[in-house]
């Protein structure tokens, strides 16, 4: 977001969605880019946008796994978290995987299941229950798995912050090894080892990747320690590749940059992925009624919501399980559940979010911060809430739901301002029961009585009274193209550049004084159109999605035979096949 300016993209000062738009910068080097490898001059243009140097372009368009991946134990406590899993692998310990309810979370406790079980070890997990244990390690938990006889207890993708239950568990001899990646405090708990590379104390290059991609880490570098032990004479050393596919899924659910190393463990993993050997994955494709080849859209809007949908209103386990399980008929019917949770999860998002609205724009909101706190709304459902408001206002946004005087929320955050460490601030000044996060998400617990002081505050650290001009909210474009552009051969260049994500967005192309020849209703809420340049002699077939009752679909409706500018994505039409090509339409304003 920024001020308005002079300069707004085809004269677009606020469209109907009340953006301004503004062309991505960056892309002059494209040409060169282009010239020196011997690409498109569009693919050349879109990797300069996204900051990809003429050396850099071939890496990132064909990303080597081999050439990214870091020695694991340049991270701080991995050498110790490595031998005491040896020891316990060796010794024949029950390992206990305590896990998150999120994507990140069971993606990392299945890759670690797996892994233990391919290499002969005791292993269970353990996920808390969101209402009744709330987010990371208790002491309850830890020390009942310590009774039913666990030897070590490795976390994933929480931890780092969970000072009173790890004090407990070593209290009472539990060895706890964290393995994690969000934003950590200069006093750290009492583990045995904490890997992070958001560690204060690390110099880790590697601090944008998910929980998951650390347990990798962790598995290749125990692999590499059992291997040097002989512990795989009399048994068959595994692939450590054959798990890239939840590598795939964790790191793209959980939105960290698609670049460097994140990047290689997505193309590789999609790669796995496609080959469908994860029962979990292919049940979860097989009940979304997924089209075509796995990809990232898949991944983050298929697949995990569906895995995500057991922690928040069903059984917090149920990903985990459903990753981790080579049993067909277990696959089938884990899948199953956790997507008729999922359709439950969709209603009550819907009423939420619908509240959610309604409140946030009947109160005033600071410029960066929407915050918006209610009486019995669904801890489940606050994260998501949190993530469509971000995207409807442009701005970070936390949703806290209330009962009996507590409030659990959850804040999504954009580009350049880092919610995670403003909670971690919060609890440090004792406005928080509990809270942390990273520079996209944050989770917290609050006092009832403290949420104003709580949103007072982290408007303040996010940057509130610095400029108190308005912000306008933008939208990215990538360039311009007219009505005829908009074929095949052109997405075949842009999906050079996939996967698509955080850091490494989808390509937005406007088209320019377009015609709206037909539009109607289709499907659920859906509008589809047909537009024509001003000489007919270009047509384009476009979608919007969800538009019914909004301002851009009565906008669209209106504006039948009068010219408009529109932006979107250009993707293959699956419904007709072929070489169909369909503009995704984001946002639409009148032309002149």
């Amino acid at each position: 977001m920024r001020s308005a300016s002079p300069d707004a993209f085809l004269g677009v000062e606020r469209s109907v969605c009340g953006r301004r738009w503004c062309l991505r910068p960056g892309g002059e080097g494209g040409i060169e880019i282009a010239q020196r490898h011997g690409l498109p001059e569009i693919v050349g243009r879109l990797l300069a946008q996204r900051g990809v140097s003429v050396d850099m372009a071939p890496g990132f368009l064909a990303p080597r796994l081999r050439d990214q991946l870091p020695d694991p134990s340049h991270l701080i406590d991995m050498a110790a978290a490595v031998e005491r899993l040896v020891r316990a692998v060796r010794d024949g310990e029950s390992i206990a995987v305590f896990g998150d309810y999120d994507v990140d979370g069971a993606t990392s406790a299945a890759l670690l299941l797996r892994f233990f079980a391919a290499v002969g070890a005791r292993a269970s997990v353990y996920v808390p229950d969101r209402l009744r244990e709330g987010y990371g390690p208790n002491t309850p938990a830890l020390l009942k798995l310590k009774r039913d006889g666990a030897g070590v207890v490795v976390t994933v993708d929480c931890g780092t912050t969970a000072h009173e239950p790890l004090a407990a568990a070593a209290e009472a001899g539990l060895d706890v090894i964290v393995i994690d990646h969000h934003v950590a405090e200069p006093l750290l708990p009492k583990a045995l080892a904490l890997v992070n590379p958001n560690r204060l104390d690390e110099t880790s290059p590697h601090g944008v990747l998910a929980a998951v991609g650390i347990a990798y880490l962790l598995v290749v570098a125990l692999n590499r320690a059992l291997r040097d032990a002989g512990w795989y004479r009399e048994r068959p050393e595994p692939d450590l590749l054959q798990w890239l596919d939840l590598v795939a899924l964790g790191t793209v659910c959980d939105v960290v940059p698609l670049t460097g190393l994140n990047r290689a463990l997505v193309v590789q993993g999609l790669k796995v992925a496609r080959r469908a050997d994860n029962l979990g994955i292919k049940a979860l494709v097989q009940v979304g009624a997924a089209n075509g080849p796995v990809d990232a859209y898949q991944l983050a809007f298929v697949l995990g919501p569906r895995v995500n949908a057991g922690g928040r209103v069903g059984a917090a386990d149920l990903g985990a399980r459903l990753l981790a399980t080579d049993d067909p008929a277990l696959a089938t019917e884990l899948a199953q559940r956790l997507d008729a949770f999922n359709r439950e999860r969709r209603q009550i998002e819907a009423v939420t979010l619908q509240t959610a609205i309604a409140r946030v724009e009947a109160a005033p909101q600071s410029p960066v911060l929407v915050f918006v706190a209610e009486e019995g709304w669904h801890p489940g459902v606050i994260g998501i809430v949190a993530a469509r408001l971000k995207e409807r206002y442009e701005r970070p946004a936390c949703v806290v739901a209330v009962q009996d005087g507590i409030g659990k929320g959850s804040g999504r955050s954009v580009p350049g301002l880092p919610l995670g460490p403003a909670v971690i601030a919060a609890r440090q000044a004792g406005l928080l029961i509990n809270g942390g996060g990273h520079a996209m998400a944050a989770g917290f617990t609050v006092a009832a009585d403290r949420i104003d002081a709580l949103r007072e505050f982290l408007a303040e650290r996010l940057g509130d009274g610095v400029d108190r001009e308005p912000l306008v909210p933008e939208l990215t474009i990538d360039g311009a193209l007219a009505a005829s552009a908009a074929q095949a051969s052109l997405i075949a260049h842009v999906d050079a550049l996939a996967p698509f994500g955080a850091a490494n967005p989808e390509p937005r192309f406007a088209f320019p004084s377009l015609r709206i020849a037909r539009a109607e209703p289709v499907g659920t809420n859906h509008l589809r159109l047909v537009l024509t340049d001003p000489l007919e002699t270009g047509r384009i077939d476009a979608i919007a999605f969800r538009v019914a009752g909004t301002l851009l679909g009565e906008f669209l409706l209106a504006m039948r035979g009068r010219a408009i500018h529109v932006a979107g994505h250009l993707r293959r039409d699956t419904y007709r096949g072929g070489d169909a090509v369909q503009l995704v339409i984001d946002d639409a304003a009148a032309a002149g």
